[in-house]
């Protein structure tokens, strides 16, 4: 029989109500992380092949890998790479079952902010 009642359920949880916590926007951000590091590697790929058809075609690809916007690709690259690096520790960390207190995970979760941001500049002032 057809649920009359369908239309007066709440719906749960939503925006309105839905508080964003530190674990979850730090487990999507993981997924963006990965989706942009695929990005960049389409885009490395491309110089290399482009390296190997020819001088015109390496030429164009250099210039985009060192124009403003290949420059903050990379960038945005190495601090996805060494936040996507952390955030799958702090996976490796829990599949222990270790760390999965609500302030624990937070804390793990800073960390892989904050050691992100610092192995980046670190490896900027290397490089």
């Amino acid at each position: 029989m057809a649920d009359v009642n369908r239309g007066n359920r709440p719906l749960s949880p939503h925006l309105q109500i839905y508080r964003p916590q530190l674990t979850s926007m730090t487990s999507i951000l993981t997924r963006i992380t990965g989706n942009a590091l695929l990005v960049a590697s389409i885009l490395i790929v491309w110089w290399f092949l482009a390296a190997a058809a020819g001088p015109d075609a390496f030429a164009t690809a250099d210039a985009v890998i060192r124009s403003w916007f290949g420059k903050l690709v990379m960038l945005g690259s190495i601090w996805a790479l060494w936040y996507h690096t952390l955030a799958g520790i702090r996976h490796l960390i829990w599949d222990t079952g270790h760390g999965l207190e609500i302030e624990t995970a937070e804390k793990l979760g800073w960390a892989c902010i904050g050691g992100s941001v610092v192995l980046t500049l670190l490896t900027i002032a290397v490089l």
